[in-house]
């Protein structure tokens, strides 16, 4: 699989990785949700999560300079009647492109994906689990 590393400032539950790097890797390997987590888990720690604004922007700006699709897979699921990371991190930041989180996702609508379109800010939307998109781990 081709991965690149996504490298930019570190939020505070990545410091001292790396040499004081903070490091995503975007997998170019298209995935259904589960199969990204499984890889992301088996060759990395998880799907990423996102923990700021700020954090959310670097991950943009690093996204455009490839050629990545419009969606990727990021740690978001629907679980228990809320939105979760799966590294449990707290969500302190959301980014829904609605404004608020889908309080409702139909079945197969409840994992979440980054939607990187050029131009705009970046934005989290509900999607079926099972479509296949490019993904981050860290």
């Amino acid at each position: 699989m081709i991965r690149r590393s996504l490298l930019f400032s570190c939020s505070k539950r990545w410091s001292g990785r790396l040499r004081g790097q903070c490091q995503k890797r975007l997998a170019v390997q298209e995935k259904t949700w589960e199969e990204a987590l499984e890889y992301c888990r088996k060759h990395h720690e998880d799907l990423a999560s996102v923990a700021s604004e700020t954090e959310m922007l670097l991950i943009q700006k690093e996204l455009s300079k490839h050629n990545t699709k419009e969606v990727v897979w990021i740690g978001l699921r629907f679980l228990s009647e809320d939105w979760l990371w799966v590294d449990r991190q707290m969500m302190d930041y959301e980014a829904w492109s609605q404004g608020e989180k889908p309080l409702c996702p139909s079945t197969k609508m409840k994992c979440g994906a980054l939607q990187v379109t050029r131009g705009t800010k970046g934005v989290w939307e509900a999607h079926n689990c099972e479509e296949k998109l490019q993904f981050i781990c860290y």
